[in-house]
């Protein structure tokens, strides 16, 4: 099985367990600041915490139509989040899971830094070709910075 480690840095303003925050309600915020990427997220099982199975319906720009994923660990105190795609097209028939880890890192100005890492597992000698990790790095960063454009129209939530 051949592993593919893609890595993703991405500098803010806003204090990292603000970020934290904001990332942890993905499910509502995500087809809000992203329609045409995510039309809808939704918990097929658990609470939230780790070992809940989500569903993702993706939207009209983006080449994928469906995902699941299964919360590997939240750690609040960290402000980071893992999560595994098990399922759906996104894994482009190639790819048995992709497990993600996100993190926030306070940084000295008050900001913080985003980091998440992607590690593919893919089936037999595939590999992730270029376009598509590169296509996924713009789509997280695009993510990120929706997430934070929201945390900044909304102080009064977070």
């Amino acid at each position: 099985m051949a592993v593919v480690t893609v890595d993703l840095e991405v500098t803010s303003s806003l204090p990292a367990p603000k970020l934290f925050k904001v990332f942890n309600d993905f499910d509502t915020i995500a087809p809000k600041v992203e329609p045409e990427t995510y039309k809808s997220v939704s918990t097929i099982q658990g609470d939230g915490g780790a070992g809940t199975i989500k569903s993702i319906t993706y939207g009209d720009g983006i080449p994928f139509t469906s995902s699941k994923h299964k919360v590997d660990a939240v750690d609040t105190k960290n402000f980071s989040y893992s999560y595994t795609i098990f399922e759906g097209d996104v894994l482009m028939g190639i790819v048995d899971s992709a497990h993600h880890h996100i993190k926030f890192l306070p940084s000295s100005d008050g900001g913080s830094v985003y980091k998440h890492t992607v590690v593919f597992n893919c089936k037999g000698d595939n590999k992730v070709s270029e376009d598509n990790i590169n296509l996924m790095k713009e789509g997280l960063k695009k993510s990120f910075k929706g997430f934070e454009a929201y945390a900044i129209a909304h102080p009064e939530a977070y």
